[in-house]
């Protein structure tokens, strides 16, 4: 069968990619249209410098390079000649170890090396700059139009076909569902379109009526003349220069980030054979040859032999965007990737649009993870240009981002009156802590990585969360209220979600493979209507995908607001407003919805209102709760109780690849599961792992941190990490990879506070 009719719009290195795995899997008959010549399109593919690697913290897109190295080396495409990174700082050795412990999670061969071993990989160093390095044998060079076209011949012996000089002008669709492309004077019907445009994504978007957020910007490459280089020398990334480097021969090709950012027009691109290839600005080069000279010091002999603005596709968070529109069906797209990811990325998408369901996590790159608010071309630019500028720098996960005060809670006054530290989450604003909270007297020691946008303040907040009450801000959560028969809730999640009016459960989400897709609570306010509180934009997207007719799926997130307020002295607080009925439809005047849940594993509710209400809810509960300790609490505090808790979080702790008896959400199955999502306890060192280190046993990887934070109730930090089952048992010593050191921890019977639930019941 030659399954549904596809059109792919763009043949570069993805759209070929993309040919090639559909092609793969048994699907003849795709159409590729470019609007250049085949197969130099024109696009970024025709000047990339063809840099494969490999680490990354992120898992998903380790393995996305990881696919694609080990494809165009299949190919006969890529050249591994290895890449080293060096540092000229102990600021940056200490990111390389970081780097390093990435790759030992995802599984990339890789080492730290000294300046003496970096100049023996790398000839051409001024050896005294260097502190150290980090080698990757494995990594790799490749020319994007080979690589393009080894694909397309292969997608082309099985029935693909391709059309060159054929742009694209109109999309077409009906009832929300694609149906064709123009392009030239031709109509191609399709069941299915791909977009693999690259930075022409937004136009493409713009056709079939959905924003595309990515930002079109140019990026410096230069080639010199002969520098004393070699076709073997390794790829060079000098980060604290904002610079890299690749051999052409004798020659040097030269990529920088230290300019300024340049976004692009797209009304502004040539006309001419290479439209992503600008006009070299001379000027704004200067810092960057000075700095690449002073690394290499043979190229004070040489000169720009070429050089150009290269134009490429950069996002809000500089992952891909890839996978089906949730606003028109059929219409796909593998957009913002980079060579590095070219063929993994097309894998996983022909994986989602062949058999449902990607093989590997895809949550990071959904094409639909972002808000409404984060698809405003403003938005989009700004946060495009600090990813930009950040390509080398050393991110903290908790940095700041450049558009600030974009979604606000209605407690959002008072909580700056309360001194709030704010951090931010697809858009909103949320606590970390609060300055008007004092910090402990002696605060524990803690290592300066871990520490940074912290607090010891958390510790205060956890501690008379379990002694007393505090205010949590549950407004930045997704709230979806479902209508319709209970077995549509019923058939997706994992545990039983039939409960009586107001009452509510918390569970999981599951795919039609028992993969994890969410977690989720499930309210049911009526015998028809459902509050579920989720995690995201995905969320919608699942359950509206999903929906029989009948079922209504409706995100009213905006218009709400919740807080959380846990704690022992909780329910005696909430006495006086309610008199003394829980839950009740009113706290004073405010109506509210009550929900018995704690992610804390305090006594408590979740307590939602309209937003217009968000003001007075916050007042009324504070006025109670002044004579009962009542304190607003953060983010921090909260990472440390759930973990305590043994609470799991979607995205992080869990994801499609995981399901529920291996998250240890279930009671063990009649299949032994090979791994688990395990709880471990770490000596008190001062060290806190933040998420990605790997695991050791017996000097062995054998797996990873998903998230970390200090116990303040069992004295100790704390971290879940995925281990094989026989590591998993209580009492089990491994050791955790942090930065250049060995953290010492031991599996944890787990939840580690209250495990018999008697707070609960209070």
């Amino acid at each position: 069968m030659p399954g549904p009719r596809v059109v792919i719009i763009g043949a570069g290195v993805v759209g070929c990619a993309l040919a090639d795995e559909l092609t793969g899997r048994g699907w003849s008959d795709v159409t590729v249209l470019e609007q250049g010549p085949l197969f130099e399109t024109g696009g970024s593919s025709s000047h990339t410098p063809g840099l494969i690697c490999q680490i990354a913290p992120s898992r998903t897109m380790a393995r996305l390079a990881r696919y694609t190295a080990d494809k165009f080396a299949e190919l006969g495409c890529l050249s591994r000649v290895g890449s080293l990174e060096v540092a000229t700082t102990p600021a940056r050795l200490a990111e390389l170890h970081r780097r390093f412990g990435f790759a030992q999670s995802w599984g990339v061969p890789s080492s730290v090396v000294d300046p003496a071993a970096c100049a023996a990989r790398y000839p051409l160093l001024d050896k005294s700059l260097i502190v150290g390095g980090l080698y990757v044998p494995s990594d790799g060079v490749v020319s994007g139009v080979r690589a393009a076209q080894a694909q397309a011949a292969r997608a082309t012996s099985r029935g693909a076909r391709f059309l060159g000089d054929m742009r694209v002008s109109a999309i077409s669709s009906a009832a929300g569902r694609v149906t064709g492309v123009r392009a030239g004077d031709e109509d191609f019907p399709a069941d299915m379109v791909a977009s693999c445009a690259g930075f022409w994504g937004p136009e493409i978007g713009q056709m079939a009526g959905i924003a595309v957020p990515l930002l079109p910007m140019a990026h410096q490459y230069v080639r010199t003349t002969p520098a004393g280089a070699a076709d073997d020398l390794p790829i060079l990334c000098h980060p604290d220069g904002d610079l890299y480097f690749r051999a052409h021969g004798d020659r040097l090709g030269i990529g920088s980030y230290r300019h300024d950012p340049m976004p692009v027009n797209l009304a502004d691109l040539p006309g001419d054979a290479h439209p992503a290839k600008l006009p070299f600005t001379p000027d704004t080069f200067k810092q960057s040859w000075v700095a690449a000279i002073e690394l290499i010091p043979s190229l004070r002999g040489s000169t720009l032999e070429d050089a150009f603005n290269g134009v490429l596709a950069v996002t809000a968070d500089g992952f891909p965007l890839l996978g089906e529109s949730s606003a028109v069906r059929g219409l796909w797209m593998a957009e913002a990737v980079r060579m590095t990811h070219a063929a993994g990325a097309a894998k996983a998408v022909a994986e989602w649009m062949v058999d449902g369901r990607p093989a590997i996590d895809l949550h990071e790159c959904d094409l639909n993870r972002f808000a409404a608010a984060q698809l405003a071309p403003g938005y989009v630019r700004k946060r495009a240009i600090r990813t930009f500028v950040e390509s080398c720098g050393v991110v903290h996960p908790a940095d700041p981002p450049p558009v600030r005060n974009l979604r606000l809670s209605p407690f959002h006054p008072r909580q700056a009156e309360l001194g709030a530290v704010f951090g931010e989450t697809a858009g909103w604003e949320h606590p970390l802590w609060y300055a008007s909270n004092p910090p402990p007297d002696a605060p524990r020691p803690r290592d300066e990585w871990s520490a940074r946008h912290w607090s010891p303040i958390a510790e205060t907040e956890a501690r008379l969360t379990r002694r007393k009450a505090a205010l949590f801000d549950l407004t930045p959560l997704t709230r979806i209220e479902v209508t319709g028969p209970l077995s549509f809730l019923d058939g997706l999640a994992a545990g039983d979600v039939d409960r009586p009016v107001g009452a509510a459960a918390h569970t999981v989400l599951l795919d039609a493979a028992g993969g994890i897709r969410g977690d989720v609570t499930v309210a049911r306010l009526a015998a028809d209507r459902f509050l579920v509180g989720a995690n995201g934009p995905l969320d919608v997207d699942w359950l509206s995908r999903h929906a029989p007719p009948g079922v209504a799926v409706r995100d009213i997130t905006g218009g709400t607001c919740g807080v959380g307020l846990w704690g022992p002295a909780a329910p005696e607080l909430l006495a006086p407003l309610t008199g003394g009925d829980l839950p009740a439809s009113h706290l004073g005047m405010v109506p509210v919805t009550m929900l018995r849940l704690s992610g804390v594993g305090e006594p408590g509710w979740e307590i939602y209102t309209e937003a217009g209400y968000g003001l007075r809810l916050w007042d009324t509960l504070w006025e109670a709760g002044r004579e009962h300790g009542l304190i607003a609490a953060g983010r921090l505090a909260y990472e440390s109780l759930r973990l305590e808790k043994g609470r799991r979080v979607w995205g992080r702790d869990m994801t499609t690849e995981d399901d529920p008896y291996q998250a240890g959400l279930l009671p063990p199955g009649e299949t032994p599961v090979d791994r688990r999502l395990t709880c471990l306890v770490l000596a008190d060192t001062g060290d806190v792992p933040l998420g990605g280190e790997p695991v050791y046993a017996g000097g062995f990887t054998v797996g990873h941190v998903t998230g970390a934070a200090y116990g303040w109730t069992v004295g100790a930090p704390i971290a879940y990490a995925w281990l094989p089952s026989g590591l998993a048992s209580p009492g089990t010593q491994v050791e955790i990879g942090y930065f250049d050191r060995l953290l010492l921890a031991t599996v944890a019977a787990e939840p580690l506070f209250d495990p018999f639930r008697e707070r609960l019941q209070r």
